[in-house]
């Protein structure tokens, strides 16, 4: 008896002024992340998926209203897989405008391994394993959907892989509405990671 727990990265966020938003309100879905909404709970409509879960974030409750439109399932919010906390955010991070190149904020990357600027990579993993062994048990035998951010589920993905938790964001494999997927047996333990983009061609 296999349980699956899917950590779904929400879809893209409209966001015209390019900042990096982190947990700060108001940032919904564009049109093309509900599209990708649409396309990935379409995927897994057929699964046997008896527990959604979202981050309290808006655009992740916006990513999780078509999987419980076509599950008939009721959207639980979990704070533990909201996106990792960051002291930039709010802040034009790329380009010619980047606020990093204001001296005054090179404290806050002096330690990128920790992260300096933010939450701990560990922390952001030992949050996101309570909430995906609450969704396993809450589903067992059958399957759970864990809509998230990118960050918190890398976390994960490079835990499973027994990866350094610190790492170049340009690596990371977890792109808008994405599926990763965790496998496990009937005693908990961890069988495969299976990793899908079934809105890759939105």
């Amino acid at each position: 008896m296999t349980t699956i727990v899917h950590l779904v990265r929400h879809g893209e966020v409209h966001n015209p002024e390019k900042i990096l938003y982190g947990r700060l309100s108001g940032y919904h879905l564009s049109e093309r992340g509900r599209n990708m909404a649409h396309a990935t709970a379409a995927e897994l409509a057929e699964h046997q998926v008896g527990y959604l879960v979202a981050s309290p974030l808006q655009r992740a409750q916006e990513t999780a209203q078509p999987f419980a439109a076509r599950l008939g399932l009721e959207v639980h919010t979990d704070e533990r897989v909201i996106e990792a906390g960051n002291e930039l955010e709010g802040l034009h991070i790329k380009g010619v405008r980047s606020a990093l190149w204001n001296p005054k904020l090179w404290p806050k990357l002096r330690r990128p391994s920790e992260p300096s600027w933010g939450e701990p990579y560990e922390q952001i993993r030992d949050r996101m394993w309570e909430a995906i062994d609450d969704a396993r048990e809450a589903a067992r035998g059958a399957e759970a959907v864990i809509v998230s951010h990118q960050l918190p589920i890398v976390m994960i993905q490079r835990d499973t892989q027994h990866k350094p938790l610190a790492h170049n964001p340009a690596a990371r494999q977890c792109e808008l509405a994405s599926v990763t997927s965790l496998v496990f047996d009937e005693d908990g333990d961890l069988m495969d990671v299976v990793y899908s983009e079934p809105a890759s061609a939105i």
